[in-house]
């Protein structure tokens, strides 16, 4: 079951909403690929490509709390921390089980639901922040 994104969870960062948009869309092969029953190989480089997107995007995130000094830096970068933790735990279990369907009931339990909870609570709080300062950009 792909995951969709929708106007209600732009956080009015560009940056932010674009690679969110992408953290998507990357979930949404990994599913597929679940669903699809392909090869160890191809789920299992989307895992990868997961861990270092997510990474980079986290450090994205972090860049604009320090920036403007946003006051929940160090719970949200928890929050980030708990993310890669959950796709180690996706990714251990997937090694040792292969692919299937139980790697997509996981990513869409854990991943899934952990990015759109985590966007609609923290990351559109940090936009609310962002263009309370008057540091607003365009939605993306």
């Amino acid at each position: 079951m792909a995951i969709q994104w929708t106007d209600s969870l732009s956080v009015g960062v560009t940056e932010i909403d674009n690679q969110h948009k992408e953290l998507f869309r990357q979930i949404n092969v990994l599913i597929d690929a679940c669903h699809k029953g392909k090869g160890a190989e191809a789920v299992g480089e989307t895992l990868v490509f997961l861990d270092r997107y997510a990474r980079m995007h986290f450090s994205t995130e972090e860049g604009y709390m320090e920036r403007y000094q946003y006051p929940g830096l160090d719970v949200h970068r928890r929050q980030h921390q708990e993310f890669m933790d959950n796709l180690a735990e996706i990714r251990k279990r997937f090694e040792a089980e292969g692919p299937g369907v139980h790697i997509v009931v996981i990513t869409n339990r854990i991943l899934a639901g952990w990015l759109n909870t985590h966007i609609r609570r923290s990351d559109k709080a940090l936009g609310d922040y962002i263009r309370g300062l008057g540091q607003a950009e365009q939605r993306g």
